[in-house]
């Protein structure tokens, strides 16, 4: 299968679904990363770009599609969604993975309403959380006790933002809260660890019975 995620800075990704991209990159699926800025606004533009280039080489990322959008100004446009779809045009996804858009951050927001109105026609639709959602309540797990080791190196690949902490919470980084939520999200799916999705549109396929 081929499998587009979409973020609105680099990082968020990895956070929200990193674990579950690993699952299917290691499984043998074709994973492809959308990324609407360069997040200047979180540090150096080209720092953070080379951050996410290199957490992509080291996932299996077989590509990485640049937005070029200002942190913080991504509009909501005929021009963004048709940049989604000039990239939906180029790899058919069947399976989309994107913010929540209940979320505090406009970016996060912007970027979830155009791709709704991009993929359209994408049959599997998943909304995965980040730091700043809101009111989310998920319906969909996937077990990832054995990436949780390699979403966590996927996040410090972006080591500019790992020694930062989250407003408020002073003793809590970006990586405490990825592995915090991962072993929350388990528990309600009763595993170890798991990623949590919100589903749009899920299709099921049921394989075939095999005879003993």
């Amino acid at each position: 299968m081929k499998i587009l995620a979409l973020g609105a800075h680099p990082d968020d990704i990895e956070f929200g679904c990193g674990g579950s991209l690993l699952r299917f990159i290691r499984e043998g699926h074709d994973v492809y990363i959308f990324v609407a800025t360069r997040g200047e606004l979180g540090g150096d533009s080209e720092t953070r770009k080379s951050e996410q280039e290199e957490a992509a080489s080291y996932a299996g990322i077989k590509k990485v599609f640049w937005g070029g959008y200002e942190d913080s100004r991504l509009p909501l446009s005929k021009e963004l969604i048709s940049n989604i779809e000039s990239v939906l045009e180029e790899i058919n996804p069947e399976y989309i993975f994107i913010h929540y858009n209940e979320d505090t951050h406009q970016d996060h927001r912007v970027l979830a309403e155009a791709t709704l109105s991009a993929t359209r026609y994408v049959p599997n639709f998943l909304f995965y959380e980040g730091p700043t959602t809101v009111n989310f309540s998920p319906n969909v797990y996937i077990d990832i006790d054995r990436e949780i080791d390699d979403k966590v190196i996927l996040l410090k690949k972006h080591s500019s933002q790992v020694s930062k902490v989250i407003a408020g919470m002073p003793e809590l980084s970006i990586v405490d809260f990825a592995l915090s939520t991962a072993q929350f999200r388990g528990i309600q799916g009763r595993r170890r660890t798991a990623e949590a999705f919100r589903s749009l549109r899920l299709f099921i396929d049921i394989p075939d019975a095999v005879s003993l």
